[in-house]
């Protein structure tokens, strides 16, 4: 994990900041995604990006790389425990959005999310 400000707060969203982090986390609340199937859906990321913000939020424990053992190899990519209580909170932030500017979801919401104590 990276060094973070004294702020909690400002630590948390520098985890999230990044034009993708929070779309491949909210993608990636509904069920593990292979790499090809989460970039096909950020429609616009390059696949060096998305690597490089996927390999940020594995550093600071929001997301899980499973590699399988075959030729090529099967990389996916999940939610680890730390990311799954992030999703209330996007929801949280969502509805807030929401209300505030008057802007209408455009991802849909994950019947799974459970809000986590």
């Amino acid at each position: 994990m990276k060094a973070h400000p004294s702020c909690p707060v400002q630590a948390a969203i520098n985890v999230l900041s990044g034009k993708w982090k929070v779309q491949a986390v909210w993608r990636l609340s509904f069920g593990p995604r292979r790499f090809a199937e989460l970039r096909n859906l950020l429609r616009g990321v390059s696949e060096k990006v998305l690597t490089a913000q996927l390999r940020e939020l594995q550093r600071d424990g929001v997301v899980n790389r499973t590699a399988a053992l075959s030729s090529p190899p099967k990389v996916t990519y999940s939610l680890s425990r730390s990311g799954e209580a992030l999703i209330p909170l996007l929801e949280g932030l969502c509805d807030w959005g929401s209300k505030q500017f008057g802007i209408k979801p455009n991802l849909p919401r994950n019947p799974r999310a459970v809000a986590i104590p």
